[in-house]
């Protein structure tokens, strides 16, 4: 690890003047940073902690909905009565990431910002434009077993490794933050992260100091929740496929769905053409099949991440059988 200087923000207001200074770092519960920190994967001078701001409360909003501040542990977050009543989609992907020590430091705002677990991006002595921009990608014609097969580009194709994020495009979310002139931007969360194309290094819409305070989750959707993660075992591991699903159903038909995918590409992924296959239909094989054909209309394996196209095929219809069946 690389020497660097340490200071604890006072505010938010504080953090953000101090944040956008060249080669800094927010810290929050470190279970990200740290890790890549040591592997001199990331090499900041500064390291702001924010930790003791007063960013950890869970409010209910008027129109139903909850404002969840960005310091809430993912614990609490999925322990929390009215997420587990109201957004059961959420607590089961918070319950399904990571360990229980992990959820118990990892904080909302800086699970929003997962770097990738691509191996490559983690070793230091190999290609990586997401590491290093033009170096190149040592991915592509190498192990990517757990890499993305959508919304990939010839300069990375890494996934976006969380559970939580996943949820939260599927309910649509929307990020509160706090820019350095003391403006505050509300981006939906459709709009946070950027694909790889020419600028892997660039994942998301944030600017240089601009800090994430709160996410707000819209009022509870109607319909069935569910979550559900395919995995190379059954604990702490990151997603080979996962679905984040809500489908509201009206007199046997399917009145709306709301479906996102984690494990499949640089984002939580959320196709609309899959949601549109799915809307006034009635449940079938052939209707789930069709909604499997518009997500997958894209996806490139790259060897071996070959599997994943028929796995996210089975997943999805898995899930949407377990979303409908108790439909009349």
């Amino acid at each position: 690890m690389k020497p660097f200087t340490y200071e604890q923000a006072a505010s938010p207001e504080a953090a953000v003047m101090d944040g956008q200074a060249p080669a800094t770092k927010f810290i929050a519960g470190g279970t990200n940073l740290l890790d890549l920190m040591k592997l001199q994967v990331e090499t900041p001078e500064r390291i702001v902690d924010i930790s003791r701001l007063d960013l950890a409360e869970i409010e209910e909003r008027a129109d139903g909905g909850l404002t969840i501040g960005a310091l809430v542990p993912n614990s609490d977050l999925a322990a929390d009565p009215r997420v587990i009543a109201k957004y059961p989609v959420l607590s089961r992907a918070l319950l399904a990431g990571a360990s229980g020590q992990l959820r118990n430091k990892a904080s909302t705002g800086g699970n929003l910002l997962q770097r990738t677990r691509c191996y490559y991006f983690y070793d230091t002595s190999t290609a990586c434009n997401k590491r290093s921009p033009g170096s190149g990608c040592s991915a592509i014609g190498g192990t990517n077993r757990i890499l993305a097969i959508l919304g990939t580009s010839d300069q990375c194709i890494a996934t976006h490794p969380g559970d939580m994020p996943v949820a939260m495009r599927a309910l649509d979310a929307t990020i509160v933050t706090l820019k350095p002139d003391g403006d505050r931007r509300r981006i939906a969360i459709h709009d946070f992260y950027r694909l790889p194309g020419d600028t892997p290094q660039i994942e998301t819409v944030l600017e240089p100091g601009e800090l994430i305070t709160h996410v707000e989750l819209p009022t509870p959707p109607e319909g069935k929740q569910l979550y559900r993660k395919v995995r190379d075992r059954a604990s702490y591991a990151f997603a080979l496929v996962s679905v984040a699903g809500v489908v509201k159903m009206e007199g046997g038909t399917i009145a709306s769905a709301a479906l996102a995918f984690g494990g499949l590409g640089p984002m939580p992924w959320r196709d609309p053409a899959v949601e549109a296959a799915l809307v006034g239909k009635t449940p079938s094989d052939a209707v789930f099949a069709a909604a499997a054909d518009a997500l997958l209309r894209d996806a490139r394996g790259y060897g071996d991440n070959d599997f994943k196209i028929p796995l996210a095929r089975r997943t999805l219809i898995a899930s949407l059988r377990e979303l409908t069946e108790d439909a009349a």
